[in-house]
């Protein structure tokens, strides 16, 4: 008998997943349906541009944060536009930010050409252990890029065995490019969710590399995620749901190699927490959706050459439709400069005329105490119609 085998007998390569419960399999198909959307959605380019680059601070952030880098997520943004400016004695978490872009940006390099990424390989993972280290101080004994000879661990868990971590690693490899991971293309998204969390997993427990092996374990996820088809943005919350999750992610990590339960356990956990990344993502989308949709009403409802007062009107249902509740008709004037300003020079006749204009439109409705607010259910589609049949006529 191997080593390992007496001192990790939970490395057995392989996941009962009939220990999952129902929802799970549901979580999972909702991922994938999220991340069609996501990825077909038409969206504005700085929209577009917008999501990526927060979404990129946020997964190499978390990437790095949960290894102990400081930085915040303002400060991670204002270092990949170029404008963070550290103390010498700081500057070494940019570079660990740098390492994490570069990977990303390797992997999504080979999407871009529309190639296929090789099969996982120990030498691969090397790579990256080499790439998330580069140019960092380590101690004495960490050769960036090279199997430990040592022995390894976290509070709470000790690593394999050096001597087998080769072997374990191909054993990885060999699985994960394996049949068990062989999907029908309707189902690749599903079945690569699971994959990249147990690639993630795996690669913690065996912990191969003296240093950096929780980088190496998410860069080889965010890989598997970005090469089954999952959007760019999307690819990086996985990452910033361990990072949100700190303490329950170790908890988890410890528990899924002692628990009966195996991975099914960190599996639910982890797919919980892309869902609920996926759903704020949706959201944001149907967010700018919505602003688009509404915008092209509003100008629609105005026919003819625009006048001033035209213009004063369409900058006053923008002006109300930001705000996320009623407002009261005499503090209108104040929502903008550029409403003061129009204003500053009518009385409270020619507001109370616009506001009864924009009424009759539909594009104001009227609430109690003098309040108004933006008609938005004018553009709600279906989310209005609710079927009310008596439960005896249901079909």
């Amino acid at each position: 008998m191997r080593t390992y085998e007496k001192t990790h007998p939970w490395l057995t390569f392989s996941a009962d997943l009939s220990r999952t419960p129902t929802n799970f399999w549901v979580m999972l198909g909702e991922c994938q349906s999220k991340c069609e959307h996501i990825r077909d959605a038409p969206i504005l380019p700085g929209t577009a541009e917008n999501l990526l680059r927060i979404y990129l601070a946020k997964g190499v952030l978390a990437t790095t944060a949960i290894e102990g880098n400081t930085l915040t997520e303002k400060e991670v943004m204002d270092h990949l536009e170029g404008k963070l400016h550290l103390p010498p004695s700081r500057e070494y978490l940019t570079r660990e930010i740098d390492n994490i872009v570069k990977g990303c940006n390797i992997f999504l390099e080979f999407i871009r050409e529309g190639l296929a990424p090789p099969p996982l390989s120990t030498d691969e993972m090397k790579l990256v252990n080499r790439m998330v280290l580069d140019g960092l101080t380590v101690q004495d004994h960490v050769v960036p890029g090279e199997l430990r000879t040592v022995s390894v661990g976290v509070p709470g868990y000790r690593g394999a065995p050096a001597e087998v971590c080769e072997y374990l690693l191909g054993r990885l490899c060999d699985w994960l490019n394996g049949p068990d991971f062989e999907t029908p293309p309707d189902m690749k998204i599903v079945y690569a969710v699971i994959k990249a969390v147990l690639a993630h997993l795996y690669i913690a427990w065996i912990h191969p590399f003296s240093d950096g092996n929780g980088r190496t374990a998410r860069l080889i996820e965010f890989r598997i995620l970005i090469s089954s088809g999952v959007p760019h943005p999307a690819a990086h919350l996985l990452s910033n749901h361990y990072n949100q999750t700190r303490t329950q992610y170790y908890r988890e990590l410890q528990k899924a190699s002692h628990s009966e339960g195996g991975v099914a356990p960190f599996l639910v956990y982890a797919v919980q927490g892309f869902l609920d990344g996926l759903r704020e993502q949706v959201e944001a989308i149907q967010d700018q959706q919505w602003e688009v949709v509404w915008r092209d009403f509003v100008f629609r409802s105005f026919k003819g050459k625009p006048s001033e007062r035209t213009i004063r009107k369409q900058r006053l249902v923008f002006a109300i439709s930001r705000q996320t509740k009623p407002v009261i008709v005499r503090d209108i004037p104040d929502l903008t400069p550029q409403l003061a300003r129009a204003y500053a020079r009518k009385t409270s006749k020619a507001l109370a005329r616009d506001i009864n204009d924009l009424v009759q439109q539909g594009l104001l409705v009227r609430e109690d105490k003098g309040k108004v607010r933006a008609n938005l259910e004018a553009i709600s589609g279906f989310k209005s119609v609710v079927a009310a049949w008596p439960s005896s006529e249901r079909l």
